[in-house]
């Protein structure tokens, strides 16, 4: 049912603090059941949510991702970006 709506989340980041970012984002993953995947310069959400894409956040730079406002993923999704705005700064708007 969900999956026609198309909705997307689009953002943009700036992570100053970049190492604890990864740590907290890791940690909260872990305590929601997602799984947490990183790299050097970006770090990937992959949730339980059918129809959700996976969530890719870089260090800085920009972003989309479909989430099809299925929930819970679409509402930890935002949190999540909001989230960026302790460790740098971050826009986010939907579509």
């Amino acid at each position: 049912m969900g999956d026609s709506l198309g909705h997307t989340v689009y953002y943009s980041t700036r992570i100053e603090r970049w190492n604890e970012f990864r740590e907290f984002l890791e940690n909260v993953c872990e305590g929601l059941g997602f799984h947490f995947l990183e790299g050097e310069d970006a770090v990937i959400v992959l949730p339980e949510c059918h129809g959700v894409e996976p969530l890719e956040i870089k260090k800085n730079g920009e972003g989309f991702v479909k989430t099809n406002l299925v929930e819970p993923c679409h509402s930890v999704y935002l949190l999540v970006l909001h989230s960026v705005s302790s460790f740098g700064s971050v826009e986010l708007w939907e579509d």
